[in-house]
């Protein structure tokens, strides 16, 4: 850990726009910048992904480290930043980790199969309840930023991979490699290293987007009916 002392720091700047500032004062002075991951820096992307004094993306709710403010901070204060702390995301430099595990696991069976030969069903065609269609559009909002694997005792990434299998499960288009899905999305993540679900629901808390804990009752559902199924 090493510690730095920012200046001109105002409390209407991003927590981001504070590590721009402090990374220009270190190059003004001769130092090496502190590295750190970030993008779109409007909470779309979750590439910001930062442990700000013990919580992932800082001490506000329902935000990425990008929107999080320094007022949210008293002038004076000492601001602990960690990259992310789990097995399944090795740390690249400094701030930064790598998190192609979540890749993986989507690579693995999050996708569906969809005929672009023109003969294709019309969408609107398809019979899906409104409840459906708006549990599988909030499953979806994941972005993949890891503040669940991060805050969970276990490192688990079964919120993720919950999120990921429900965007599907839930709609009709999602039924043919329904199965083979949920069962290689889960051996794709327990080889990655990630950790179990012991359901303190701090992974719920954490995310950004408020993805529910219903999503790993469902991938746990569709994995006993997969499994039953051969």
């Amino acid at each position: 850990m090493v510690d730095y002392k920012v200046t001109d720091i105002s409390e209407h700047m991003s927590f981001l726009e504070m590590m721009d500032v402090l990374n220009e004062q270190l190059v003004n002075s001769g130092e090496q910048p502190v590295a750190f991951d970030h993008d779109c820096r409007e909470g779309i992307c979750g590439m910001c992904s930062l442990y700000i004094n013990g919580e992932a993306h800082g001490p506000d709710r329902g935000i990425t480290t990008c929107q999080l403010h320094m007022r949210m901070f008293n002038d004076g204060d000492t601001i602990t930043i960690e990259p992310w702390r789990a097995a399944a995301f090795p740390v690249i430099k400094d701030l930064i980790v790598d998190r192609m595990a979540f890749e993986r696991i989507q690579q693995a069976g999050g996708y569906i199969s969809v005929n672009t030969s023109g003969n294709t069903q019309d969408a609107n065609s398809l019979p899906i309840s409104k409840i459906a269609a708006d549990e599988a559009m909030d499953a979806a909002a994941c972005i993949g930023c890891g503040a669940c694997v991060a805050s969970c005792k276990n490192s688990s990434a079964m919120l993720f991979v919950g999120a990921k299998v429900s965007q599907y499960a839930l709609l009709p288009q999602g039924q043919v490699e329904a199965a083979e899905r949920v069962k290689n999305m889960v051996a794709q993540m327990d080889l990655e290293g990630f950790g179990n679900c012991t359901n303190t629901g701090a992974c719920e808390v954490e995310c950004p987007k408020g993805i529910s804990l219903d999503n790993i009752a469902r991938m746990n559902r569709e994995f006993m009916k997969a499994n039953v199924k051969g």
